[in-house]
């Protein structure tokens, strides 16, 4: 059996409160706000460091988006890994995605995205996400393509 991903008594957070965003686990009552979110910014999140051009995203359909929304919200119950939604107000404009690294040396693969409407927010989003994984999370190497 694998080591878990995060130690069985670790407190996951279920929020991060910032300015101008903040961080929810994402879910199913997130699909349309999330749909409209990526879909709308495929190419400006192709072009977003940690997204390689033949993986995700392609275009979906609002079911597809919910089933791969549920599949997060389940990695996230089972602790198999972290997808959070970026919130400003109650617009999603964007996603933190915090799995097992597949490369050896690192604990952690993190990737995010934000709209290429907010595309001013990225390099903000990933300074306070690496903080707040070296704060609040037990990972000792993380994989986090640089802004």
């Amino acid at each position: 059996m694998s080591e878990p991903f995060v130690p069985e008594d670790f407190a996951v957070p279920v929020s991060l409160e910032c300015e101008p965003f903040r961080l929810e686990p994402l879910s199913i009552a997130h699909n349309e706000r999330d749909h409209l979110a990526w879909s709308s910014s495929i190419e400006h999140i192709r072009n977003t460091p940690g997204f390689p051009m033949d993986a995700w995203p392609h275009p979906m359909s609002a079911d597809e988006n919910l089933k791969d929304l549920q599949r997060h919200s389940d990695d996230f119950a089972q602790r198999r890994g972290f997808t959070y939604t970026v919130l400003d107000k109650d617009e999603v404009i964007g996603c933190v995605y915090l799995y097992p690294s597949d490369i050896d040396g690192y604990d952690v693969d993190v990737r995010s995205w934000v709209t290429g409407s907010r595309s001013d927010l990225d390099p903000v989003l990933w300074h306070t996400v690496t903080s707040w994984l070296a704060e609040a999370w037990p990972f000792e190497c993380v994989q986090y393509d640089s802004r």
